[in-house]
């Protein structure tokens, strides 16, 4: 299933810090903090990868062109914001990595967000319908079975 995703930006957030968490990143300082940072990366000859979210549509005009969200790990920064298309995308910065290293862990990261949003979504969707979860599984490769109860009155 691969939808296309349409979030304000608190949901995408929601989503963002959760994958990056279970992935193993940290939250990153904001705004023009990351500005600064990714500005003084790109001149210390840091690599730079930037990637669009696939899919995706996947903030409206709450997420305005100044909002962003970086995480890290292991000297590695990934900035989520959205560009001037309206079009969600990520900046990969690292040093000591290859650009097919960073690519893929942008890659993965982004990925985990959209799964963690949809995943939200539904979970929301089902509560609102009366549905119950009664068991909930996630594989090794990361996919998630549910399994819902509906009661009818």
């Amino acid at each position: 299933m691969t939808p296309v995703v349409i979030a304000a930006w608190p949901a995408f957030s929601a989503a963002v810090v959760a994958a990056a968490t279970s992935l193993g990143y940290q939250v990153a300082a904001s705004g023009a903090a990351d500005l600064a940072k990714s500005t003084a990366a790109a001149q210390t000859g840091s690599k730079r990868i930037q990637l669009e979210i696939e899919n995706s549509e996947v903030v409206t005009g709450q997420l305005g062109r100044e909002q962003k969200i970086s995480v890290t790990k292991d000297g590695v920064t990934i900035t989520f914001s959205r560009d001037a298309r309206g079009q969600a995308s990520l900046c990969v910065t690292g040093e000591g990595h290859s650009n097919e290293e960073l690519r893929a862990l942008g890659e993965e990261l982004s990925q985990a967000v959209v799964q963690q949003y949809v995943y939200q979504k539904l979970m929301g969707e089902m509560q609102a319908r009366g549905f119950n979860v009664v068991e909930e599984e996630t594989s090794a490769d990361r996919s998630i079975r549910l399994k819902v109860r509906h009661w009818e009155n």
